[in-house]
C-alpha cells in the first residue's frame, strides 16, 4: 500500500517535470529512452522504492563523460538486490 502511494507521488512529480520544466530546457538526452521515461517505466515495473532508485542511478550516469545509447529498464529478475 505504501509502495503504491509512493509510486503515485513519484509518477506525478515526473509527469510535472515532463510537462512544465522539461520544455524550458534544451534537449540533451544521452540515452534512449529518456531519463524521465526510464524513471516512469522503472517505477511502474519495480514499484516506487526500487524504481526510483533505478531512475536515480540512471540520472547519475547521464553526464558528458558517461555512456549513451539504448539503456532499457531491467526486468524484475535482471536487477541486483543490493
Amino acid at each position: 500500500m505504501l509502495n503504491r502511494w509512493l509510486s503515485n507521488i513519484l509518477t506525478a512529480i515526473v509527469q510535472f517535470y515532463r510537462k512544465f520544466i522539461s520544455p524550458l530546457t534544451p534537449a540533451s538526452c544521452r540515452y534512449q529512452p529518456t531519463c524521465s521515461s526510464y524513471m516512469l517505466e522503472a517505477i511502474d515495473t519495480h514499484g516506487g522504492i526500487k524504481g526510483f532508485w533505478l531512475g536515480i542511478k540512471r540520472i547519475g550516469r547521464c553526464h558528458p563523460w558517461g555512456g549513451s545509447g539504448y539503456d532499457p529498464v531491467p526486468r524484475k529478475s535482471d536487477h541486483k538486490t543490493s
